[in-house]
């Protein structure tokens, strides 16, 4: 197979033959380089004539409206994006600061910080008189006979004594081996939640896994909790007294699967049977 020689190819023909219906058929030769000349000039011109047309016409809309459509596709994605990425980051800062508050809450209910000596704890201890408060129905009167005849006992051993927050059964036990650190109360929607000890509000927040979850902190060092409330009436720092309307029962948060009240108590940083502190007979 012989080399390839670009003069024999420069000084080759085309011959073109037009099928006419005539008598006598006519033969036309072009030269190669003649051939590319005229196909060179010819692009050039219509790429002139159409840089033309789109640049000082109308008819560069009815090309790009194709494109147009897509680039405005795009653009509503990516404006959809950036409010997805605005929304998630608005939610991992409150995730962030919620959980740095229920971790400063935990570590201000495990250390005693708050002066017991102080006004606020006044309202807290048993061995004061009560004011008579419009209880509204939400708990017996017979509940204040019953802690002051108990607040003797109370102050000679250390402990506390809770009224059950809900009127309602229970459904789940303290198990503390299988990661069940409190008991469960079955009740409806909406049912009202009741403080099962005076205190001190110390986390009132939503949480992803507990749903709107209050902490109360007690005297001699208890805390009580309440988790998957539809809604909740206190805030933090709020001073509530024993049996004052605390929030409504629910099913929030991920770490649920139907409506109920989960309620623990916990003692000196570590949970404690619920079942030991409250009061059975206070109906």
């Amino acid at each position: 197979m012989g080399l390839f020689n670009f003069e024999e190819l420069k000084n080759s023909s085309v011959y073109v033959t037009p099928n006419f219906p005539v008598l006598q058929t006519k033969r036309y030769k072009f030269g190669l380089l003649s051939i590319l000349s005229i196909v060179g000039i010819y692009t050039i011109l219509v790429a002139i004539v159409v840089t033309l047309i789109l640049a000082f016409t109308p008819a560069k809309e009815a090309v790009y409206i194709f494109e147009n459509e897509k680039i405005k596709e795009q653009s509503v994605r990516i404006t959809d994006l950036e409010e997805k990425i605005i929304f998630l980051t608005q939610e991992m800062e409150s995730l962030v600061s919620t959980n740095r508050r229920l971790k400063f809450a935990m570590i201000l209910a495990n250390s005693d910080s708050l002066d017991s000596t102080s006004a606020v704890y006044d309202s807290l201890r048993l061995e004061n008189k009560i004011p008579k408060l419009k209880r509204e129905g939400n708990v017996a009167l017979v509940f204040w006979n019953l802690i002051e005849k108990l607040s003797a006992t109370e102050n000679q051993s250390n402990e506390k004594y809770f009224l059950s927050p809900v009127r309602g059964g229970l459904i789940k036990n303290f198990e503390p081996s299988k990661g069940h650190f409190g008991i469960d109360f079955g009740v409806k929607t909406n049912t009202p939640i009741y403080a099962a000890a005076g205190g001190i509000v110390i986390f009132a927040d939503y949480t992803v896994a507990d749903g709107n979850m209050m902490i109360i902190q007690h005297d001699n060092n208890f805390i009580s909790i309440y988790k998957h409330c539809a809604s909740l009436t206190k805030k933090i720092r709020d001073v509530v007294v024993q049996g004052e309307l605390i929030g409504l029962t629910g099913n929030s948060g991920y770490n649920t699967s139907g409506a109920h009240l989960h309620f623990e108590i916990w003692k000196d940083g570590k949970a404690v049977n619920p079942d030991k502190y409250l009061l059975k007979n206070w109906e």
